[in-house]
């Protein structure tokens, strides 16, 4: 009688658990959010007339995703590949890959899978694939070194993804630039300052069941951006669960870092609007990393990829990498 009685508290449990799940899941979802002025306006000021066009690879599976290069006159002295933001496309690495381009490196600006001309918008196929994509990149082409992977914002989150991961000596070095660590990483501002909305009860009934092995609802989306309705319809509004997980760090963000053996620089703008960027030093000494990292007086999130100050520093820090496993 006792052990039927704590059989159906187990079930009435479990029944309660997942009907609680089920509801956070269909329920849960992001919130519209209003545009974010800091980061739909500045690229209006940008010249676009001379961008490269689009050129293809195949990447994980097959699928043709798309990616920009920028040309050196004369021997190359080394090459940056480039990983733009969340929402974004190659386009807005356009001013960072042309100064990459005359300072004498091979620039190449990435469609990551789920932005700009790269598969579906907003959705990938499964948590792991753009670390798979941006291996089959390196394969096709011939980089020259030494090489750099650099990141912005959530791609510089990505960027450090792969830097502490088995795969990290495709590169010679990386350059975060402003990154996304984690939201329980001390540079992390509610909402990104308004940037995002996240569906934090659906993010979390989706993880539940991808820890059972149940993922047949990943493609389902869990963040908004604060995009103008112009915006919208050429960047990439909302993420799937399986795309917010994989363009970030690994979960253990302090791990990540740890794990990294190549050299890393940072660069920030103490006026970033959407991260604490003053914190960002005593983050990596934490974790036992002297990567030097470079605060811009006045320089927001956005001008960090667009004013020639920022640029020029994202290029002097590529510059200063120790050439290591040339």
């Amino acid at each position: 009688m006792h052990r039927s009685l704590l059989s159906k508290i187990a079930i009435a449990l479990a029944a309660l658990i997942a009907a609680a799940l089920a509801v956070a899941i269909a329920f849960g979802g992001p919130k519209p959010m209003p545009p974010m002025e800091s980061i739909n306006s500045p690229f209006e000021a940008v010249d676009f007339s001379d961008l490269p066009p689009l050129l293809r690879y195949k990447g994980e599976g097959g699928t043709v995703l798309a990616y920009r290069r920028y040309a050196t006159a004369g021997e190359p002295q080394g090459s940056v590949v480039l990983v733009h933001g969340s929402s974004a496309s190659s386009n807005s690495m356009h001013v960072l890959a042309k100064a990459f381009a005359k300072a004498g490196y091979e620039a190449y600006a990435l469609d990551m899978r789920g932005h700009g001309a790269s598969g579906a918008k907003g959705t990938i196929d499964y948590i792991g694939q753009l670390e798979d994509d941006l291996a089959a990149f390196v394969q096709m082409v011939s980089l020259a070194k030494p090489s750099t992977l650099a990141g912005f914002s959530s791609g510089g989150g990505f960027v450090l993804r792969f830097a502490g991961s088995e795969r990290q000596d495709a590169f010679q070095s990386y350059l975060l630039l402003s990154p996304y660590l984690s939201h329980e990483a001390a540079n992390f501002r509610p909402g990104s300052g308004g940037w995002v909305s996240v569906g934090i009860p659906r993010v979390v009934g989706l993880a539940v069941l991808s820890r059972l092995g149940i993922r047949r609802f990943n493609a389902l989306p869990v963040t908004n951006f604060a995009l103008s309705e112009e915006a919208k319809t050429f960047l990439t509004p909302t993420y799937s669960f399986s795309l917010a997980a994989n363009f970030q760090p690994q979960r253990d963000y302090e791990a990540n870092i740890r794990a990294v053996h190549q050299p890393v620089a940072v660069v920030a703008g103490a006026s970033d609007e959407v991260f604490k960027t003053d914190t960002l030093e005593a983050i990596f000494r934490a974790q036992g990393k002297d990567w030097p990292v470079t605060l811009l007086p006045g320089i927001g999130h956005i001008a960090l990829t667009l004013d020639s100050r920022a640029v020029n520093a994202a290029v002097q820090a590529v510059e200063a990498m120790p050439k290591r496993g040339v």
